[in-house]
């Protein structure tokens, strides 16, 4: 016996067109988010590139007219350098005593770097785990320290460090590169502490390490991506600082490379040695790039590891 199939019924019948409407309405805002979407990132990237260019291009510019020479600069100012003149860098080098500038400069940049990052991390380590009366106080101190303007400090600090006879010297200006770098290194440590485990210096207070060892052995190197995230912006910093070792060291034969270059500019009058002049720029310049070339991951992932735990 066979059985026939009974037509759909005219509500079902009239469903239909309407569901179909339905999904065709639901699309048209779908793809409406769609183009939109697109068009932002279209525009975002079109910023990127256009801040790349700017950035890239004068960085670009003065290393390429540090291998020209004083007439290929103005005659020629945006063509590529017809042959590499290294004269430029060898007056810039022994003439202008940049190799004598860039030494102070590594040693100051290299002391205050170290001990920075270890006072830093030691304070950071004790106010973010440990609670005692005060902790928040000094906590905000340090934070307090990152809105003071430098410039009001200069005038008691000049006399300060001459009563204290660490005017003019290297370990002077150590000492106060390192002051002026705690504030940001302490508030920036303290809240990548924050984020690190409990539970490993617990285990390790509990198999009887101390906290002096706990800190330097387990949880020091847990923090290395944020040592080394604060310990670049240090760099960046006091590499290219130049009021603070203008006020402070005035001996010509201890200058940082700040001042050389500046000395390098003004002293040249109407001579116009600007390939010298390039040359030095691009050797003050090529420690920092270098540093953040070479670091570039760690530091994206000490700004972000925070926000990931």
């Amino acid at each position: 016996m066979k059985t026939t199939d009974t037509p759909p019924s005219g509500a079902d019948t009239a469903g239909i067109p309407e569901q179909r409407a339905g999904t065709a309405a639901g699309s048209a805002p779908a793809s409406a988010k769609r183009g939109e979407g697109q068009v932002l990132n279209v525009f975002s990237h079109g910023m990127l590139v256009l801040w790349a260019v700017m950035v890239v291009l004068p960085l670009f510019w003065a290393v390429m007219s540090s291998f020209k020479t004083d007439a290929d600069i103005f005659n020629t100012p945006w063509s590529l350098p017809g042959s590499l003149n290294f004269d430029s860098w060898g007056r810039a080098w022994s003439q202008a005593h940049m190799s004598e500038y860039f030494m102070n400069t590594v040693l100051v940049v290299g002391g205050s770097l170290v001990g920075t990052l270890v006072l830093g991390s030691m304070a950071a380590y004790v106010l973010a785990r440990f609670e005692f009366p005060g902790n928040r106080f000094i906590y905000f101190l340090f934070v307090g320290g990152m809105s003071f303007p430098i410039m009001l400090a200069l005038v008691p600090l000049f006399y300060v460090m001459d009563n204290m006879g660490l005017l003019n010297s290297i370990h002077g200006l150590i000492l106060v590169y390192i002051a002026y770098s705690l504030p940001f290194t302490v508030f920036f440590l303290t809240s990548f502490f924050r984020t690190l485990p409990t539970s490993v210096a617990e285990a390790s207070i509990i198999d009887g390490a101390s906290h002096t060892r706990t800190f330097f052995q387990v949880m020091l190197p847990m923090a290395k991506p944020g040592l080394i995230s604060v310990g670049i912006f240090n760099f960046l910093g006091q590499w290219n600082q130049y009021m603070l070792p203008t006020v402070l060291n005035t001996d010509p034969e201890k200058r940082v490379l700040a001042q050389g270059l500046v000395e390098l500019a003004s002293s040249q009058g109407y001579k116009g040695d600007y390939s010298g002049l390039f040359a030095g720029l691009v050797i003050a310049m090529l420690p920092v790039l270098a540093a953040y070339i070479v670091f570039q991951r760690q530091v994206v992932s000490g700004l972000t590891a925070g926000a990931l735990k």
